[in-house]
C-alpha cells in the first residue's frame, strides 16, 4: 500500500507554479484546418469505487483513508489551539495572582521546608528544578521564567519551545510543595506534558503568523526570513540539558530525560532538513512522525477528561449525599467555599434547587463519554458541563479549577464553533484597536483573521467543501507554522 506524502502549503514556492502565458499541452494548431472525420466511438467508462479517495486509496476504503488521514494531517487544529491558550491562561493568571505569597507557598518562606520537600522527591522520583538548590535568587529566577514561558505558550510565540519550558516551570513549581493547590493542578500538570507532543500553534498564535509571511515570500520567489531566535535558544538549552543529565536533576524518572533529549536533538534533526532538503523525504518522513504523534496525543487528552469525568461520576454514585440529592448543599455552607456568602445561602435555601443541581452533576458526569458519538446530544451536555464549572468558580471560589476543566472540555468543541468565535474575536479587537487615538480604520475584510490562521489556512478560505454538500475541517499541512515534537 502507498501512503501518499503531505501536501505542500498552499504557498509553497514558485517552483511548482506553471507559467502564466503557457499554453495547453492539448491544445490545437490555430491555423490547423479542421477535419472531417466523424465523433470517436465512445469508449466505456470505467467503474469508479464509490468510496473516492485519490489514487489506490479509493479502492483500499476506509482503513486506507483513515491511515492516510492521521499521517498527512494534524487533526483538530483549532482544538488544540483552544486548549493550549486555555492551560496557558490558567497557569499564568494562577502565577499572577499569587505573585505576593509566592514565598510562602512555593519558596523560602513556606511552611513545606525545602528539606522536606527534598526528602519527598528523592522519595518519589520527582522533578523539580527548585530542588537543585534552595537559593532565593535561583526560585526567584524559575518563578519568573515559568510566569513568562507561560506567556509566551499563550501567545505562541516559539511554541515548540515554550511549551517545553512551560512543563519544566509547571512540574518544578507544583512538585515543590504538593499540598498546595486543588484539583486543577492535577489537570494542569498532565496537559502540559501532552502539549508537548502537540502541534498546538497550526492556528491562533505568532508562529502561524511567521510562517504565513515565509509563504507569502516562498510564493514571490523570495528566500523565507533567518531564523536566529530557534536556533539561538536551542544552543543555550543544551548545555543547561547535558549539566542537569550528568548531575542528576532530571529526577528519578526515565521518561523525562528521554523526553527532553528527544526533543533538542530533533530540533537539530528539524532545523537540518529545513535548510538543506526543505522539500525532500527526509522533510515528509519528520511531518509525518510529528503528525502522528499529534493525533496520538488529542486522543489520549480526550480519553483523559473523559475519564476523569467518568471517574468523577462513579465516585459520587456510591456517595449516600450524592444519592439522596443533597451534597450541594455543604459546601454552599462552608466559609472557606463561599465568596458570596448571600448568593449560596439563597441557592442552599431551595431545597429543589440542590436536588436538581446535584443529580444532574452526576448524570452529566457519568453519561458524558457515552454520548462522544453523538455530536448533538455531546454539544449538549458539554455546554451542560462548562456551565457547571463556572458555577463552581462563581460559587464555590475555584476559578483556577475551573478554567483548567473547561481549557479540558475544549478538547471536543465543535471546529465550526471555534472559527465562528475567533472571527467574532478578531471582529471586536479590530474594532476596539481602531477606536484608539492615532488609529485610522482600515479596509480589510471583516471575518478575516491574523493571528487566528497559519499558512496553509488562509482567512478567506474559510471551511473546505467536502464534496458531499457540506464541510470538512481545513486541513493544515506541513510543518512551517505547526508545533512539533521534534521541530
Amino acid at each position: 500500500m502507498t501512503i501518499p506524502s503531505p501536501a505542500a502549503p498552499q504557498n509553497e514556492g514558485p517552483q511548482n507554479a506553471a507559467p502564466q502565458n503557457a499554453a495547453p499541452e492539448n491544445a490545437a494548431p490555430q491555423n490547423a484546418a479542421p477535419r472531417n472525420e466523424g465523433p470517436p466511438p465512445a469508449a466505456p467508462r470505467p467503474a469508479v469505487p464509490r468510496s473516492g479517495g485519490s489514487g489506490g486509496l479509493g479502492g483500499l476504503g476506509g482503513p486506507a483513508r483513515a491511515l492516510q488521514r492521521v499521517t498527512a494531517s494534524a487533526l483538530g487544529p483549532y482544538q488544540s489551539a483552544v486548549v493550549r491558550i486555555g492551560f496557558a491562561a490558567t497557569y499564568l493568571f494562577f502565577l499572577l495572582r499569587e505573585l505576593p505569597n509566592r514565598h510562602e507557598l512555593y519558596g523560602p518562606d513556606s511552611p513545606w521546608h525545602w528539606d522536606l520537600a527534598r526528602q519527598l522527591t528523592d522519595g518519589n522520583e520527582a522533578f523539580s528544578v527548585l530542588m537543585w538548590t534552595d537559593s532565593t535568587v535561583w526560585f526567584e529566577a524559575v518563578y519568573a521564567l515559568t510566569l513568562l514561558s507561560a506567556a509566551a505558550l499563550l501567545l505562541g510565540w516559539r511554541t515548540r519551545t515554550m511549551s517545553v519550558l512551560f512543563m519544566v516551570g509547571v512540574l518544578s513549581v507544583q512538585n515543590r510543595s504538593i499540598f498546595m493547590g486543588d484539583g486543577g493542578d492535577n489537570v494542569v500538570h498532565l496537559m502540559a506534558i501532552y502539549l508537548v507532543l502537540t502541534r498546538c500553534a497550526q492556528v491562533w498564535s505568532l508562529d502561524a503568523l511567521r510562517a504565513a509571511r515565509n509563504a507569502q515570500r516562498a510564493s514571490a520567489g523570495l528566500p523565507p526570513l533567518r531564523d536566529i531566535v530557534g536556533p539561538a535558544l536551542w544552543v543555550l538549552l543544551g548545555p543547561v540539558l547535558v549539566a542537569a543529565t550528568f548531575m542528576g536533576g532530571l529526577g528519578g524518572t526515565w521518561w523525562l530525560p528521554a523526553l527532553l533529549w528527544t526533543i533538542w536533538l530533533s530540533a537539530a534533526a528539524w532545523w537540518a532538513v529545513n535548510r538543506y532538503l526543505p522539500h525532500g523525504e527526509p522533510r515528509t518522513l519528520l511531518d509525518v512522525l510529528a503528525n502522528l504523534t499529534h493525533n496520538a496525543t488529542l486522543a489520549v487528552i480526550m480519553a483523559e477528561v473523559c475519564l476523569i469525568y467518568a471517574t468523577a461520576g462513579w465516585y459520587k454514585i456510591q456517595g449516600s449525599r450524592w444519592q439522596d440529592g443533597t451534597a450541594l448543599y455543604y459546601p454552599l455552607n462552608l466559609d472557606y467555599f463561599t465568596p458570596w456568602p448571600a448568593l449560596s445561602d439563597i441557592l442552599g435555601a431551595s431545597g429543589l434547587m440542590v436536588m436538581v443541581l446535584t443529580y444532574g452533576t452526576v448524570i452529566v458526569q457519568v453519561a458524558f463519554p457515552f454520548t462522544l458519538f453523538n455530536r448533538r446530544v455531546k454539544n449538549v451536555l458539554l455546554v451542560a458541563m462548562i456551565c457547571e464549572h463556572a458555577g463552581i468558580a462563581l460559587l464555590l471560589g475555584l476559578p483556577f479549577f475551573s478554567m483548567a476543566m473547561i481549557a479540558a472540555d475544549a478538547v471536543f468543541l465543535p471546529t465550526a464553533f471555534l472559527m465562528w468565535l475567533g472571527a467574532r474575536a478578531t471582529i471586536g479587537g479590530r474594532r476596539l484597536l481602531s477606536g484608539l487615538p492615532g488609529r485610522s480604520r482600515k479596509p480589510g475584510k471583516p471575518g478575516a483573521t491574523g493571528l487566528a490562521h497559519g499558512p496553509a489556512d488562509p482567512p478567506e478560505a474559510g471551511a473546505a467543501k467536502d464534496g458531499r454538500g457540506g464541510t470538512e475541517e481545513p486541513r493544515l499541512h506541513g510543518g512551517g507554522g505547526g508545533h512539533t515534537l521534534v521541530g
